[in-house]
């Protein structure tokens, strides 16, 4: 059993950051991870480096919330910039001295290694078996498996966010890892309506999802589903809000841009973050979360945390969250997603069900305590390598 941290007296870590494109207002759920968790251990005393991937970097400064911010450059190719952003990055760790590496997702763990051969401290985190993703040849599902394989063989400890992921890390590497979620910031619920103004919805009547435009969101199937919606339903001042983008522009984003053009009730905002996002939040009808793959879903955890209505595909990943059994469906099950949505638009949930749902995520996915326990393997970590 840990210790308990006795932060006053311990000297703070340098404590150095790949894997993410970046933060803050970069889409993605690495991004939101680290947008939550290393500003926190910033404010414990610790430096922290996080090497952004330049060609994502829209934040006009060095320092955000204490956190150190170096961007390297590296291309915008969603088959090289992983690799060649954290190669570089391991030297440049080297370089500075870090006494901690945090390398997250598999595919950077490519170099945990090298990192390894350089004297370097690693601990890296699975965020998810992303060689699953639709979007993947088999070449690239092979090298994502590689960087699965390098990480968890060679990293010093292994964070997982989700149980799933540690009881496949077990089941295929005989390897212990940590669970340390995903976490999400209860929020303040904002009374303005300016988003619904400029898209023309109203409170209450539509449906939200929110991610990236990868095949692997399902939003294909929720669009479909919607349309069915609307012929099996009298429900037509219903209508669908998505927000989201696609990383890198390809022929399922632009194919889903044009089947909703076709469409008046539904609205693509986009990517949204800040207030925008969470106004979209507090009016929406009801949530929903059609994936395929997830590691441990972060826009269903905020969804959560609003006090939402909430359906999602029926998942390892989703099952983790405290949904009831009537909430989930099977992937791509055009038919039974149309259903519920039918079933549930009309039935937010009671104030008593509303709060024990955000008292629920509030306990179980507090960033605060991620901070604690997260750093508690760095310090097991650098006393180690003290020894």
């Amino acid at each position: 059993m840990d210790c308990p941290v006795k932060q006053g007296n311990d000297k703070g870590m340098k404590i150095v950051v790949l894997g993410t494109r970046g933060f803050p207002q970069i889409q993605g759920g690495v991004e939101a991870h680290c947008e939550n968790l290393y500003p926190r251990l910033a404010k414990k005393g610790n430096e922290v480096v996080v090497f952004t991937r330049k060609p994502y970097v829209t934040y006009p400064h060095s320092v955000f919330q204490q956190v150190k911010l170096i961007s390297l450059p590296c291309p915008k190719n969603k088959f090289l910039e992983a690799f060649l952003h954290t190669f570089r990055g391991v030297f440049a760790a080297k370089k500075i001295k870090a006494d901690i590496l945090h390398i997250h997702a598999i595919g950077p763990c490519l170099c945990v290694p090298l990192a390894r051969l350089l004297g370097l401290k690693v601990v890296m985190t699975h965020h998810g078996p992303d060689y699953q993703r639709k979007k993947w040849g088999w070449a690239a599902k092979m090298i994502l498996k590689t960087g699965e394989f390098c990480g968890v063989v060679f990293a010093d400890r292994i964070i997982a966010i989700s149980n799933p992921i540690a009881v496949s890390i077990r089941n295929k590497f005989k390897k212990s890892a940590l669970v340390i979620p995903n976490g999400v910031v209860l929020p303040d619920v904002l009374d303005t309506q300016e988003i619904l103004k400029k898209y023309s919805i109203e409170k209450g009547k539509y449906i939200l999802a929110v991610g990236r435009f990868v095949p692997e969101k399902g939003f294909h199937d929720l669009i479909e589903a919607f349309e069915r919606l609307q012929v099996i339903s009298h429900k037509s001042q219903v209508k669908l809000v998505i927000a989201g983008a696609a990383d890198h522009e390809d022929i399922y984003s632009k194919g889903l841009k044009e089947k909703a053009s076709g469409n008046k009730n539904i609205v693509l905002t986009g990517f949204l973050t800040g207030d925008s996002l969470r106004e979209l939040y507090a009016n929406a009808g009801i949530f929903i979360l059609p994936s395929y793959y997830e590691g441990l879903p972060i826009v269903l955890l905020e969804a959560m945390s609003y006090g939402l209505s909430c359906l999602a595909s029926d998942i390892p990943a989703n099952r983790e969250v405290s949904l009831a059994e009537e909430r989930f469906f099977k992937p791509g099950d055009i038919e039974t997603i149309a259903e519920k949505l039918e079933e549930f638009i009309n039935k937010p949930l009671s104030r008593q069900d509303r709060e024990k749902q955000v008292l629920e995520i509030a306990e179980k996915y507090n960033w605060d305590k991620i901070a604690d326990e997260t750093l508690k393997v760095y310090r097991g970590q650098v006393k180690s390598l003290r020894i």
